[in-house]
């Protein structure tokens, strides 16, 4: 069987694993701790980040090199276009949403932890003692902006990025309003990653990631619910019922959030 290294909450793993699902094969998912797990996962593959697809002795890292990799190894139901136009839209567009949607996405969503102490104590590991949710609770948001300077997550690089997302939700609006995917009649890798890439903004309904139930519908304030971007999630969540099958848990020890309440 197919083995997915991954983290429940990564975009890129979420990515692969509409990928499979989409395709039909059966994985296990084999979450990373962070830090000693990705030591492990770099002895194994030559890689430290998830996502990391593991068939028979072959390893594979990063999302779109998974992608290329099923589409040849596992080539029923194709996700890249054979026709040259297409397929070289596909491809554009699977390179704008991995470097736009995801990481402007995370951007926004780390932003939305450094503002909502609620959010952020809810992301914390279940077996984190009281006293350490507090102490994480209580920093203030404008401290946790400054410190995300450093690192490009600080308060102008998230308006930024919810500024970029705005127009991005707007354009993938506009252009599914009148078809049924991105590119062509039948779902693609554009279609696959954009989805995927989207969950960030905004969690989807349903049992597809091993998230508490206060988390699913729940996304980031200004985007997730804003009323002019309702026809990509609901073709995002369509896609989901269509082709994501039910969340089973990870074979390792994960840790999620017990309550959310971001909007």
């Amino acid at each position: 069987m197919l083995e997915l290294y991954q983290f429940e909450l990564s975009q890129y793993s979420e990515k692969v694993r509409l990928i499979l699902d989409y395709k039909g094969l059966e994985y296990r998912k084999i979450e990373v701790t962070p830090g000693v797990g990705q030591v492990e996962l770099l002895q194994k593959s030559g890689s430290r980040q998830v996502p990391v697809l593991k068939d028979g002795s072959t390893y594979i890292a990063d999302s779109t090199e998974i992608a290329f990799y099923l589409d040849r190894k596992y080539p029923e139901k194709p996700i890249l276009p054979e026709d040259p136009i297409a397929r070289g839209q596909c491809l554009l567009m699977e390179e704008w949403a991995d470097e736009s949607i995801g990481i402007k996405g995370r951007k926004a969503f780390i932003g939305a932890l450094n503002q909502n102490q609620t959010f952020r104590t809810s992301v914390l590991p279940k077996e984190t003692p009281g006293l350490v949710k507090n102490l994480v609770g209580a920093i203030p948001g404008e401290f946790l902006d400054v410190l995300g300077m450093g690192v490009g997550f600080g308060g102008d690089a998230v308006k930024d990025a919810k500024k970029g997302l705005k127009q991005d939700l707007e354009a993938l609006s506009l252009i599914l309003e009148n078809q049924p995917y991105l590119i062509g009649d039948t779902p693609t890798l554009a279609d696959l990653a954009v989805a995927g890439l989207s969950i960030l903004i905004k969690f989807p309904e349903g049992s597809y990631l091993d998230i508490p139930e206060q988390l699913k519908g729940k996304g980031i304030p200004g985007l997730a619910d804003n009323p002019g971007f309702a026809p990509f999630f609901t073709w995002r969540d369509q896609l989901y019922a269509d082709f994501r099958t039910g969340s089973s848990s990870p074979s390792s020890n994960s840790s999620t959030p017990t309550t959310i309440n971001i909007e």
